[in-house]
Parts: structure tokens; sequence; C-alpha cells
């Protein structure tokens, strides 16, 4: 019970001391029997469940993995539409946060957790994707900040340094692939939306937002992203990267046989990689993404999700402090850091020397997790999604990516895609801005 009280003081404490009696009626929720269903997909996120529900002993929680990807999201929109066997906690990847939110899916957050210490734990760029006009959507869990992991070993014998901008990435993917005619640099798959939208965050590009209520901002073709197409665009006229499709049979041996010498990744791919090319320990490191502007640090990201507790719960202080307790109390989110390897959100494990510190062997003792901290400090924080998210990113394969791995021209098929969502948009009643 003392934990269960001071995991409570932590949370509410700053906020509710001048008002005893609402702190007073959430304490008491939190100690009724409560019954939450959370759906999750994280492999074993029992262990940090088990520890709120010892925190917590009346509070049960009920875990359903409904699928992952569209799978999970379909589901998830089909009880929410139907009215019955919604959850009360889901997570929800930061890019589909604005599709709940405009369909009044979510609960404001901002009453049971106090605004400025909630986004004080976290980098600006990370709370800037679950915070809008002072309400919280989402309590964060992870994210994929982008950096490069490379063959340190194929790079010394072609004699290439690691590139520190694209220039010099550009220069480095011609001299290496007339070395080694059947390997290349870096390998640019046509299939992952995600994968190229974290490269144009970095690049400078904002292609999403809404402007109001009713009109979205579309502008997939900005400048920003018209350089960064024409950049890759270059290299795969020429032959010198190659384009085929992400996770398949034939990427994953890509990576493990040395077909790709480096791979364009989020703070994820590191231990992703561990597992899929074991082979190769000892022979990878981690370098920041090339920069555009070689006297800046800038970086993009790739990936990351989030806890949400759905408007439709009948337990609200109940589900907030899960989606709360598992995510930034220190043991389940170093749980969640060391064991099931989700990049960290919060300050305090960004700087837990119990993270930041670990020497990866099959990164030859490089302290990864070190680099991608620093990494993680580079993303800018005002990169927004589309509340038509869904949409943008089931076309993007078939319009841009057709493009990408046929080498066309990447430019027209920025400015298709973008003519298709600005299509899509209207239909579903919104108004467009660039």
């Amino acid at each position: 019970m003392r934990r269960v009280l001071l995991s409570f003081v932590a949370l509410f404490g700053a906020l509710l001391a001048p008002h005893s009696a609402r702190a007073a009626d959430m304490k008491a929720e939190l100690q009724k029997p409560t019954e939450l269903t959370f759906w999750t997909w994280v492999p074993n996120i029992e262990k940090e469940v088990k520890a709120f529900e010892q925190a917590y002993p009346n509070i049960k929680v009920k875990l359903v993995n409904v699928g992952q990807g569209a799978a999970h999201y379909q589901k998830l929109r089909t009880v929410l539409k139907s009215g019955q066997g919604a959850p009360d906690v889901a997570q929800i990847e930061f890019q589909y946060i604005p599709s709940f939110v405009i369909t009044k899916s979510l609960l404001d957050l901002s009453p049971y957790l106090p605004l400025e210490r909630f986004k004080k734990s976290y980098p600006d760029w990370i709370a800037s994707q679950v915070v809008s006009d002072n309400h919280i959507w989402a309590v964060p869990q992870d994210s994929g900040p982008m950096g490069m992991v490379y063959r340190k070993d194929l790079l010394e014998q072609a004699g290439i340094s690691v590139p520190k901008t694209w220039k010099e990435f550009a220069d480095a993917a011609r001299a290496y692939h007339q070395k080694n005619p059947d390997s290349y640099l870096t390998n640019i798959p046509p299939n992952d939306p995600g994968h190229w939208v974290g490269l144009l965050w970095q690049a400078g590009s904002r292609p999403f937002g809404q402007a109001s209520k009713d009109t979205l901002k579309i502008n997939l073709g900005d400048p920003a992203a018209k350089k960064a197409v024409a950049f890759w665009e270059q290299l795969i006229k020429e032959g010198v990267v190659s384009v085929d499709p992400g996770w398949t049979d034939a990427w994953f041996q890509g990576l493990a046989s040395g077909k790709y010498a480096s791979w364009l990744t989020a703070a994820w791919g590191p231990v992703f990689l561990q597992g899929t090319a074991k082979k190769t320990a000892g022979m990878w490191a981690c370098a920041p993404l090339p920069q555009w502007d070689g006297g800046k640090s800038i970086s993009g990201n790739w990936g990351g999700s989030t806890d949400a507790v759905l408007a439709t719960t009948k337990h609200k202080v109940a589900a907030t402090e899960l989606a709360r307790w598992i995510n930034q109390e220190k043991e389940p989110a170093l749980m969640f850091a060391n064991e099931q390897f989700l990049f960290p959100v919060n300050n305090a494990t960004l700087t837990d020397p119990a993270f930041v510190e670990q020497e990866a062997p099959f990164y030859g003792g490089q302290k990864v997790n070190k680099l991608f901290v620093e990494i993680s400090n580079t993303v800018p924080k005002d990169f927004q999604w589309s509340p038509i998210q869904d949409f943008i990113f089931s076309i993007g394969p078939d319009i841009f990516g057709q493009a990408l791995s046929k080498q066309g021209d990447l430019g027209a098929a920025l400015d298709a895609w973008n003519d298709a969502v600005v299509k899509y948009a209207t239909q579903q009643g919104f108004k467009t801005t660039k």
C-alpha cells in the first residue's frame, strides 16, 4: 500500500494539493476493485502490467493482442463505431493519434496529469506528438529517432569514411559500388512510407498538418521533399543504391550477407539487426544520419507509439494511471528499454546510466544507446501528422513506391501522391491548403 500511495503522490501531488477533495476522489478510484482491458502488441508486456497490478492490487488488467498494424487499427475503429467492446487503453502509433482525436475517440488526460510536468518529462518533439492545445491525448511509450548502422569492415575495405553529409554519402555510394559491384552502400525500400517520411522529416519537409477544424495541410511536394527525392532519384538511376522491398526474406538476407553496407534506420534498428545478422557480430557500428547542412545536427523519426485512454472508458482515473505508470515509473520504463528494447521516450530513462551507458557487444562495445539519445535530441518538434494518415500511408507504396522501384520521376510521383491525398481529403469533407 505504501508503494501505491507514493506513486499516487508523485503523479497528483503538485497538481491537486489545493484540491484535496478531488485528490481524495481520485485516490479512492485507484483503490476500487477495477478491471481494465488493454489492447497492445508489445511482446512480454505482461511483466510491466504485473508490476502495475502489484502497485495497485485492486486493479486487474486484461491484456489483448488483436494484431499489429492495419489489423489493430481496423478492429479498434470497428468497436468504437459500434459502441461496444472498446478497450480502456489502446496502443496507438504517433502518426495515427490525430485520426482518433478528430473522431473524439480519445480521453483528454490533462485533467488527470499535470500538463507542464508532463511536457517537461519528454524531449520537446516527443511531447508535441501527443499534446495539442493543452490537451494530452496519450502517454508516449517508444520512439524511432533515425541514424545509420553500417558495416565497418566493408567500408574500411573500400577505403571509405563514414559520410557526415549527404553529398559525402552520394560520393561514397558511387565509390563503394564501383569497388563492390554486387553490393550497395544502402538500400531504399519502396514499400515503407514511414521510412521515407522519416527521411523527409530530417530534410525539413513538413507535408502534413491541420490548419483548422475543417482544413488540412497537405503538401507532400514541398521544396524540402523535392530536394530529398531528387537526391535519391539520381543515385537510384545511377544504380549505386538498391531499391529492394523491405521486410522480405531477400532483404533480411541482404543485411546479413553484406549486400547492403549500411541501413538508414531508427533507434530500434540496432537491436533488430542483432537478430537478423547474428553471424556479423562485431562488424557493425552506428552513426548519425548524414546531414543536408554540414554545420547542423538534425534527424527525423521513424516509428514510435503511445498508450491512449479511450473516451468510452468507465474507469478514467485507473486507465490513465495504467498508461502513465507503465511508461513513466522507473522500473517498468527501464524494463521496456532494456528487456523489450523499445527506445525510451521519457527524459528520466534517456538519462539513466542503466540505459545510456550500456556497451553493445554486437557493435564492438559501442555505446549505441548513448548515441541514439544524442540523436533523439536533434529531432525537430514541429512535424505534424494528418487525421487521414491511414490513407496517406496506404496509397504511398502504390504511387511513390512504384516510381521509386521503377527508377521513375520521384518529384512527379510526390505530386501524384499529393493529388490523390487532396482528392481523398475533399471527398471526406475537408478543405485543403499547402
